[in-house]
C-alpha cells in the first residue's frame, strides 16, 4: 500500500499558466486563431502536462497488460479463455493488430503477464508480474482479494517506474483478457451508478442472446458481491481483473511522472475510472483516444468529461486506439514547435474588426 499510497501524493495538478502561454504561441502562428482545431487544444493540454513549453513526444511506450477472469466459466465471451494466452505469443512475435499499429506509431510496446491462467514459456521482451492464475469467478465470490487489488496496482506502477528509467515522452495503455469487457461493464456501473444494460455491449462478438447472459451474469455479480462504490478499491476487488488494476497504477505512476496517458478503450476506460475515482488530479494527464463501440466507454468517457480524438467503429483493445492517436498528438506538437509566427514570417495579421 506504501506505494501506492506514497504514488497517489505525487500527482498534482498540470501546468495551467503555461497552457495559456501555449495558448498565445498558438494565436500568433501563421493560421487564423483556432483554425487548426482539436491539434491545438491537444498542443496546449501536453505543454500543461508535461511542463515543457516545447515538449518532445518521440519516446512512445505502449504497455499492454494480460490476466484471465475467472468469469469466462459463466460463458460470457465468444472466445476461450485460452485466446488470452496464444495472443500473448503473439504480441511477442510481432503478430498483433497492436504490433502493427504500434510500428506504425513509432511506439515500443511493452508485454506483461499480470495474472495469465496458465505459466507462459519464457520469451524475450515477457514482463512476468503474475498476482494469480486469473481472477476468481465473480459470479460466485469476489474476483480478487482486498490485497490482491492493491497488488495489481502497485504490479502496474513497477511495471512504468522500470521502463520509466528507459526513457518515456508518452504512453498508451493496452490490455488482453478473455472476459474483461464482462468485469469493464461492472466496474463502469457501478462507479458511474448506470444501469448494466446501459454499460454493456458485445466484447469479442456475442450475439443478442449471449448479451442478455452477460447482462445476467454482470447483475448477479453485483448482487453476490455488493461493490462499495465510493470505494475504488473494492470495487476492483470485487469484480475487477489484474490487467484492469495494472493499467490503474501504470495510469496513476504515469501521471505522478508528468507523462501524458493516451487512453485506449473500454477496459483501459475502467481503468482510467478507478484511477481518477482514487486520486482526481490523474484525469487532467488522460488524454482519450477514441470512442468504442462498447456503449460502456461513452458512459466512462462523460464521467470523465474526456473528449476521444478518433471515433473508428473499434473494440479490438491492445492499445490500438492508443496507437492510433499518438501520431496526431505528435502532429499537434510540430505544429507548435515549427510552425512560422505572424512575426517570424513578416506575414500581415487579422485586420482589426
Amino acid at each position: 500500500m506504501d506505494i501506492l499510497t506514497q504514488t497517489l501524493k505525487n500527482i498534482t495538478s498540470i501546468n495551467h499558466l503555461l497552457m495559456q502561454e501555449t495558448q498565445i504561441r498558438l494565436d500568433n502562428l501563421t493560421k487564423p486563431q483556432g483554425s487548426l482545431g482539436r491539434l491545438e487544444d491537444l498542443a496546449k493540454e501536453i505543454a500543461g502536462i508535461t511542463g515543457q513549453k516545447n515538449p518532445d513526444v518521440s519516446r512512445k511506450v505502449i504497455f499492454i497488460l494480460v490476466a484471465d477472469h475467472g468469469v469466462t466459466e459463466e460463458n460470457v465471451s465468444a472466445f476461450p479463455k485460452e485466446v488470452t494466452a496464444q495472443m500473448v505469443y503473439n504480441f511477442l512475435s510481432g503478430g498483433a493488430g497492436i504490433n502493427v499499429l504500434a510500428k506504425h506509431a513509432g511506439a515500443k510496446v511493452v508485454v506483461a503477464d499480470v495474472g495469465v491462467a496458465v505459466d507462459l514459456a519464457q520469451k524475450n521482451g515477457l514482463i512476468v508480474k503474475k498476482i494469480a492464475c486469473g481472477t476468481r469467478n465473480m459470479a460466485k465470490t469476489a474476483a480478487m482479494s482486498s490485497d490482491q487489488a492493491i497488488q495489481a496496482i502497485e504490479t502496474g506502477i513497477t511495471i512504468f517506474e522500470n521502463e520509466f528509467k528507459n526513457g518515456i515522452d508518452i504512453i498508451g495503455t493496452g490490455e488482453m483478457g478473455i472476459g474483461n469487457t464482462t468485469a469493464s461493464s461492472a466496474i463502469t456501473a457501478v462507479l458511474t451508478k448506470n444501469d448494466v444494460v446501459d454499460v454493456t455491449g458485445r466484447g469479442t462478438g456475442i450475439d443478442e442472446r449471449g448479451l442478455k447472459h452477460k447482462i445476467s451474469v454482470i447483475k448477479k455479480s453485483l448482487k453476490i458481491n455488493q461493490p462499495d462504490h465510493s470505494d475504488p478499491l473494492d470495487v476492483l476487488a470485487k469484480v475487477g481483473g489484474f490487467e484492469i488494476g495494472g493499467i490503474t497504477g501504470i495510469i496513476l505512476a504515469a501521471a505522478a511522472r508528468k507523462i501524458p496517458v493516451v487512453i485506449d478503450g473500454f477496459n483501459s476506460g475502467a481503468a482510467a475510472l478507478i484511477a481518477y475515482t482514487l486520486q482526481p488530479l490523474s484525469k487532467e494527464y488522460m488524454i482519450a483516444s477514441h470512442e468504442s463501440v462498447e456503449k460502456g466507454h461513452a458512459v466512462i468517457l462523460k464521467k470523465l468529461g474526456l473528449k476521444p480524438i478518433l471515433n473508428l467503429g473499434l473494440r479490438l483493445g491492445e492499445g490500438t486506439g492508443a496507437a492510433l492517436a499518438m501520431p496526431l498528438i505528435e502532429a499537434s506538437l510540430k505544429i507548435l514547435t515549427q510552425m512560422a509566427s505572424f512575426q517570424s514570417a513578416n506575414v500581415s495579421q487579422k485586420l482589426p474588426q
